[in-house]
């Protein structure tokens, strides 16, 4: 649909070994030692990718997730190293651990439909009666999850992953403790744009016996935002949050038939809609960082980051 939108790459480094090709993102390891990170313009939705790509949406996921790590590092040490492209970030290839750290300051998602239909707790949490839908916990719920290869990640609790041996119990009480503590610098930086960072997920990985924060951070992609102001409001009358997510995505698949259950088609997503679409992501980007964005040249994007990447890995790796 469009030339500026990237949804497949074929590169080859200089040192490459072997490439990744996730939903969004499609990861090159460089001599087993680094990554290139390539945040493309790909999207998905329940758990299906999209068809069309929309222009700027690797550019935007990849500079807010550049610039949580950047304000995070104080916390704990991170993966990135560079981003010699605004879609492209380098870093450290770490071993990842086994389990994602998700963390949920409210009631929503798959934790409300959980707390809907009678459970009590979850991931092993109690979970207090009387709550109601978007409602504040009293303190942010760890809820992590396994890494799924294929399929759905599944729901675990502390005991189950330190029984099972997914992860030592003096790397899971950093891990923890990293998790509360990049969630409320997430949440103290959301208050400030007028943002509540309501649940996301950080995901770890080690290097020479070292823990890292790898992968992005508090992106639309990977977290939940709501409008502070009316929050309340909204709350006490039973009625929706305002959202800062890719929730309008699903929500125009829904009102087209589509929830990727199978005999279902894709929508059709003409030139109007993929540009809406770019201008909602450009928007999220503006409200989450406080910046302007700037469209990266888009006339040729994969010979930009062919050239940024190559030059960069030349020089420094």
């Amino acid at each position: 649909m469009s030339s500026k939108a990237i949804t497949q790459t074929d590169f080859n480094f200089p040192g490459q070994k072997s490439v990744y090709k996730g939903k969004v993102r499609d990861v090159y390891n460089i001599n087993d030692d680094h990554l290139v990170m390539i945040v493309s313009d790909r999207i998905s939705a329940f758990d299906v990718v999209l068809p069309e790509g929309i222009p700027y949406k690797g550019q935007v996921l990849n500079q807010i997730a550049a610039k949580f790590l950047d304000a995070t590092s104080d916390i704990v040490p991170n993966w990135k190293i560079a981003t010699p492209d605004p879609m492209v970030t380098v870093g450290h290839m770490c071993e990842p651990f086994k389990v994602e750290m998700v963390i949920r300051g409210y009631l929503t998602g798959h934790a409300w439909r959980e707390y809907r239909d009678g459970k009590r707790s979850l991931c092993g949490v109690p979970l207090p009666e009387g709550m109601i839908e978007n409602q504040k916990f009293d303190q942010p719920l760890l809820t992590p999850t396994t890494k799924a290869d294929e399929g759905h990640d599944e729901d675990i609790s502390r005991e189950e992953i330190l029984a099972q041996g997914l992860v030592s119990e003096e790397d899971y009480v950093l891990l923890e403790k990293y998790t509360r503590e990049l969630f409320q610098r997430g949440t103290e930086m959301a208050a400030e744009k007028g943002l509540i960072l309501v649940d996301t997920k950080y995901e770890f990985g080690k290097k020479n016996g070292k823990i890292y924060l790898i992968d992005e951070i508090n992106t639309p992609d990977s977290s939940r935002y709501f409008y502070a102001d009316g929050y309340e409001e909204r709350l006490a009358k039973g009625e929706k949050q305002k959202q800062l997510s890719k929730e309008f995505v699903r929500q125009w698949l829904i009102e087209n038939g589509f929830q990727g259950q199978e005999g279902q088609k894709v929508p059709e997503m003409n030139e109007d809609f993929v540009n809406q679409v770019s201008e909602r992501y450009i928007e999220l980007f503006e409200k989450i960082t406080g910046d302007k964005f700037q469209k990266a040249e888009a006339s040729d994007v994969a010979a930009r980051i062919e050239e940024n990447v190559t030059n960069y890995i030349k020089q420094n790796l």
